[in-house]
């Protein structure tokens, strides 16, 4: 048949289906396939052209594939074969048939290295990720179909290699995508060239013993049908027998001869009622004989995934097992469209939501209902790998990542001596940063070096592998012990800090075997390496000590209000411990030692001021001053009654406190440079300044000033309030 001629048919296959479709662009795709292959030739001598023109023919033929991708299919090999570009194509037809010609030729460039059943998974799942158009995969395997149609032309060498890749990666591929008639021809095409004897002796078999087989197909549907006529139910009857490959399997992993294999026959009966469904299953069981243990009811118990249908085996009476399925049409209806609610495809652009637009998903589900539910629905989402990046090593192996996977990921899963040494990393033949994201089919190299330090503890953030992450933690569990355990004791002490207990207090001889009992660990030091090299953290180490601490602090509590007679006078009583007059950032708070002590910003207290302190979660005690909106106790919660404590200023203070002036003045020039000559002459530390004019003539200032104390801060506020036009100043709180 001449390229013209197939073309013709193919024209009249589409019209078929789709006679709105697009026929001027499927004739140019044509015209320009026939001008972009010109001088070539396929192996069998005819015109390179009727390659594209049949893997277009089979997309029409057997899935009724809209017009964009029957031109990608006319196309599919101009961008690997020929001088045509990416571009070229999107400027003749468009960018979607642009996109789905690309990504068969990127498809077509995968290598196959390896045997392993991973490493073949991988490689399947990562040819679906790489097509984010299902177009895509629907091509290649229509354009393998044809290859294997045509394999005789090629050498032994390649018609095995070509029949190992097609059994390992298409064949499961038209699986997963519910097309099993192509996936029962690319078993069997493969079949013939992997075990030419085992096809052989199958097909002469089968060929010997059609005529029985035809014979016995035509009695048993005959048989069913009558019996259902006179029991007067309306049904439609169909019978089909397994494919080559499917029998070979049976054949020779169960070691069985043709005769032997249990289901080769199978007969499917539709009718009105799920009553029906019984009746029909009795009328079944009454004309043959059943076996024992292989009738399953999925109508009274569902699958899953919506599944329905009365399964039963049985013998006839030639001793021939054949298997029965018997389901309503809205069972039938449900096993083939229920795929369509989980995966809508928007043919021609459209994308209405109307299911009979879906006609061609409808034609790739038969047989799909006797998957698993999770397969059923998972297996033909397109984006079924968005969490997944799948890569190659530079020896051509897949590498399967999480989504947003680094180079980092990449050289642990490859070993830890790879990641601990890695020194740069190459995608593609380029270097690239240690943060990069890689993207499927990515070529990742990692260079290593002997003199390496070793990973840094940023990459534990960069990592997204907990594989990685693990690795690296070892490594500096184990090769940074001194430094972790000063970091780890660092990280410790100051949670406890929060907590308001010393280290020196919980690690007393009296309590460090209970603690260390408590925390699994045997040794300080073991849990401060820990802490140090990211295996734990301090805060949850602390939570873990909850009661030891709690006892430590009503140990201070009971020894603050602990009372002894003076000497020399044991009619007046002191507290037993002096209250200190030093206090953390010249804060004193009762019956706390060592405790985290922060300014609240609401109000800024400086010595002088009435303050009062409210325990924080995990920060300590925040201080107010006692006029503050937020410590009023008319506003007080209730359930925090028992946070508020006193606290006082120490006796001796050198620090200085920062707080807040607001000013209100009328505007002028020169203002600013007052106040700031105020400022430097009572050596008052600004640490910002902020002013704005309002519409109606003011300015407000608001000033950040460290002082030592109330003295100090008064002077400042009086000086800038005698300052010419200035109305107040004030301390603002809440």
């Amino acid at each position: 048949m001449t390229p013209n001629e197939m073309y013709d048919r193919l024209e009249q296959t589409i019209r078929s289906y789709n006679p709105s479709a697009n026929f001027a662009q499927i004739r140019a795709a044509f015209d320009y396939a026939c001008s972009a292959h010109k001088d070539q030739r396929r192996k069998d001598g005819s015109p390179y052209v009727t390659h594209p023109l049949a893997v277009a023919q089979i997309l029409a033929e057997e899935l009724h594939l809209d017009s964009e991708s029957i031109e990608a299919a006319l196309l599919h090999d101009t961008i690997e074969d020929t001088a045509v570009t990416h571009e070229d194509v999107a400027r003749l037809f468009s960018p979607t048939v642009a996109d789905l010609v690309e990504g068969v030729s990127k498809l077509t460039r995968v290598k196959f290295t390896t045997k392993e059943e991973e490493q073949m998974e991988n490689l399947r799942k990562m040819l679906l990720a790489m097509s984010k158009d299902i177009r895509v995969i629907l091509i290649k395997i229509a354009d393998r179909l044809h290859n294997m149609r045509t394999m005789e032309y090629q050498t032994p060498a390649k018609q095995k290699q070509k029949s190992f890749e097609t059994m390992e990666i298409y064949a499961p591929l038209a699986h997963r995508l519910g097309m099993q008639k192509m996936k029962w021809e690319l078993e069997d095409l493969s079949l013939k060239y992997l075990d030419p004897i085992g096809w052989r002796e199958i097909t002469e078999a089968l060929d010997e013993k059609a005529a029985e087989y035809d014979g016995f197909m035509a009695t048993i549907h005959r048989q069913i049908t009558e019996r259902l006529n006179e029991a007067g139910i309306k049904a439609r009857v169909s019978g089909r027998m397994k494919h080559p490959y499917s029998i070979y399997r049976k054949m020779y992993a169960q070691n069985k001869d043709l005769d032997d294999v249990f289901d080769l026959f199978a007969f499917r009966v539709i009718v009105d009622t799920v009553f029906d469904c019984y009746n029909v299953l009795g009328i079944v069981h009454d004309l043959y004989k059943p076996i024992l243990g292989r009738f399953k009811d999925y109508i009274g118990t569902p699958k899953p995934n919506m599944y329905q249908s009365l399964h039963t085996t049985v013998m006839g009476d030639n001793a021939i097992p054949f298997e029965v399925q018997i389901r309503t049409q809205e069972m039938h209806e449900i096993a083939e469209y229920g795929i369509a609610a989980h995966w809508k495809y928007k043919q021609n652009g459209q994308g209405s939501g109307d299911e009979g637009s879906y006609e061609w998903v409808r034609r790739l589900l038969e047989n799909q209902e006797g998957a698993d539910a999770e397969d059923f629905i998972h297996s033909l989402k397109v984006d079924m790998f968005a969490d997944e990046v799948f890569v190659f090593t530079p020896q051509g192996d897949v590498i399967n990542l999480p989504a947003g996977a680094t180079p980092i990921d990449f050289a642990y899963t490859i070993h830890s001596a790879v990641g601990n040494h890695m020194v740069a990393a190459k995608v593609n033949g380029r270097i690239v940063q240690y943060d990069y994201r890689l993207q499927n089919g990515d070529f990742v190299e990692v260079i290593t070096s002997q003199s390496a330090h070793g990973p840094s503890r940023d990459w534990i953030k960069i990592a997204r592998s907990s594989n990685a992450r693990s690795k690296i933690r070892q490594w500096f569990k184990r090769e940074k012990r001194d430094e972790n355990i000063v970091n780890g004791r660092a990280s410790f002490e100051a949670e406890l800090k929060r907590c308001g207990v010393s280290l020196k207090e919980l690690t007393n001889e009296e309590n460090l075997p209970a603690v260390l009992k408590r925390l699994a660990y045997n040794n300080l030091d073991d849990m401060y390496a820990a802490i140090g090299y990211g295996g734990v953290t301090s805060l949850k180490l602390v939570g873990r000590l909850r009661e030891e601490i709690q006892r430590i602090i009503q140990q201070h509590q009971a020894e603050r209000q602990a009372v002894v007679p003076v000497k020399d006078q044991p009619e007046i009583m002191r507290p037993a411990v002096p209250k200190r007059s030093k206090g953390e950032h010249g804060i004193v708070v009762e019956g706390l030692s060592n405790c985290l002590v922060k300014f609240s910003k609401c109000c800024t207290p400086v010595p002088g001021d009435d303050i009062v302190g409210f325990i924080t979660r995990g920060y300590g005690v925040s201080v107010h001053r006692s006029d503050c909106p937020n410590a009023d106790p008319a506003r007080r919660s209730p359930l925090e009654a028992g946070r508020w404590i006193k606290v006082s200023w120490a006796d001796k203070i050198t620090e200085t406190y920062r707080t807040t002036l607001q000013v209100v003045a009328k505007d002028r020039i020169n203002l600013i440079v007052d106040i700031s000559t105020v400022l430097s002459s009572t050596k008052t530390h600004v640490s910002s300044l902020n002013a704005r004019s309002t519409p109606d003539g003011f300015a407000l200032i608001s000033l950040d000033v460290d002082v030592a104390g109330g003295d100090q801060l008064q002077t400042v506020i009086r000086r800038i309030e005698q300052i010419s036009g200035v109305m107040h100043v004030t301390r603002p709180a809440g």
